[in-house]
């Protein structure tokens, strides 16, 4: 098969459970033989002089990729060290408290059950897309080692990982039981993330009665782990009500993303998620710049520049375009604590810019207990956050081969198509596909059509500040696709 099919952004996924899998036995070792080989080349440490770490979530196909990375590796030589269930961020940590030569995450982040993925740490983060080709280009030369003896250690590092966390917690709000009198659930999903409850926030002294679907499965029985997905958050919602608590936090399946909701009930997520983050990132950084993904609505741009002093720069989706960007403006001299999409990625300066959901989450715990010791909570912080009335996305798929150009004229010829209307107004930081505002007497809000960056799919966001804002919006924009056969 072509690797190069399995290359998405900075990761490497595919089927790996039922039917039709595409991260055989055999394709999984050639890719951990071109990892190998790439490593050599980034680091310069000979390939059996490295030591490589590697974790996983709780997929069912966990197990069977693991082994044969293992038997990849350590028929070269390497010394492979098993770090079991852990979450994504640890996988890169481990490469700080120890003195491995890198690491391996199993994971394919909140797809379904039967996919699974591969993602690559060194002390310096994780590989670029550019590297993620590199690696497939040479699995593509590499013969898979087969049926073998292997060699492998276990590391058990997530306790060292969870240590990190509470130390954060104990150094801002002080020894012992910090954490005493709230009542914090947790939803995990299933997924790797149950550590959190119970190894983070329970010696810490936190009541996490009521926290569900801890226990990891790779069936993910109870509902998708994702912080976007309706049906997930509805639980969290629910848990917090029904247990009377203080704060719910979720995770995505690998920990890299997550989400929250108030003591009401109510959902801290996208839009607002990035409001209280901006906050928290702010406090040190006044006036610093926010970097976040292009469907971030007018409402955040307002709150982070004239509520919170800061300056809010709109980029393009992707949790690595959106770290990066942070990165360079930082390197020009710019003050950027924080670069977050509205998927639940966030990434804060103090944290190596390291997209860590559990990280987050212990920073919002710490806002919490002080502002429950002041008598407030986190809403009051959230009560000038204008959301939109209105919000919608709607997918169309691209139906011709060449998806990719056939999406960028798209964008040129919507652009030209608005440049008709004196009710438009291009927004003047298009930096993603392209957004326009309509005025008050024709939706009283914004769309933005982009290209997906992996699929033959363009998303078109809505945004209106008034009832049927959105329809009549929708409405402007099917009237000018109706010309596209490939768009539908």
């Amino acid at each position: 098969m072509d690797l190069t099919k399995l290359k998405s952004g900075t990761d490497i996924r595919g089927t790996a459970w039922g039917d039709d899998i595409q991260l055989s036995d055999e394709t999984v070792e050639r890719i951990a033989l071109g990892f190998a080989a790439y490593l050599h080349k980034k680091t310069g440490v000979p390939v059996d002089e490295m030591s490589v770490c590697v974790g996983h979530d709780s997929r069912i196909s966990a197990e069977r990729i693991k082994n044969a990375i293992v038997r990849a590796l350590s028929s070269r030589g390497v010394r492979v060290l098993d770090c079991g269930l852990c979450s994504t961020p640890a996988m890169f940590t481990v490469c700080l408290d120890s003195d491995c030569t890198a690491s391996i995450q199993i994971t394919a982040s909140h797809h379904p059950y039967d996919k699974n993925g591969l993602k690559f740490f060194t002390r310096d983060g994780g590989f670029e897309g550019d590297e993620i080709s590199e690696v497939l280009a040479n699995a593509e030369k590499e013969v898979p080692v087969g049926n073998i003896p292997s060699a492998v250690e276990r590391y058990n590092y997530m306790p060292i990982y969870c240590a990190r966390l509470r130390k954060l917690i104990t150094d801002a709000l002080g020894e012992g039981t910090p954490l005493d009198g709230l009542h914090i659930v947790e939803d995990a999903g299933n997924g790797a993330g149950g550590f959190f409850a119970s190894s983070v926030l329970a010696p810490l002294g936190a009541d996490v009665s009521g926290s569900e679907f801890l226990e990891p499965d790779g069936m993910f029985p109870n509902h998708i782990p994702n912080p976007e997905n309706e049906t997930a958050m509805g639980f969290i919602c629910r848990s917090v009500v029904e247990n009377g608590a203080d704060l719910g936090v979720i995770f995505d399946t690998d920990v890299d993303r997550a989400a929250c909701v108030g003591s009401n009930g109510k959902e801290i997520n996208r839009n607002a998620l990035v409001a209280l983050a901006s906050v928290i990132a702010l406090k040190n950084s006044p006036g610093g710049t926010i970097v976040t993904d292009s469907v971030t609505s007018d409402g955040l741009k307002e709150f982070i520049e004239k509520d919170l002093g800061g300056v809010h720069y709109r980029y393009r989706r992707g949790y690595k375009n959106v770290i990066n960007k942070a990165k360079e403006l930082n390197a020009q001299g710019i003050d950027c604590p924080l670069a977050i999409e509205t998927s639940g990625h966030a990434a804060l300066r103090d944290n190596y810019f390291l997209d860590d959901g559990a990280y987050l989450m212990v920073q919002i715990i710490i806002l919490l207990a002080r502002l429950r010791a002041a008598g407030k909570e986190l809403t009051d912080l959230l009560k000038t956050l204008r959301e939109p009335k209105e919000a919608r996305e709607i997918r169309f798929k691209i139906t011709t081969e060449n998806f990719a150009e056939y999406g960028k004229k798209v964008l040129a010829e919507l652009e030209s198509y608005c440049a008709g209307f004196n009710f438009l107004t291009p927004a003047p930081d298009n930096r993603e596909g392209f957004r326009v505002n309509f005025d008050k007497e024709h939706g009283n809000g914004w769309l933005l059509l982009r290209l997906s960056v992996h699929d033959p799919v363009m998303p078109l966001n809505i945004e209106s500040d008034e009832e049927g804002g959105a329809d009549k919006i929708e409405a402007f924009f099917r009237q000018f696709v109706s010309q596209y056969e490939f768009l539908c």
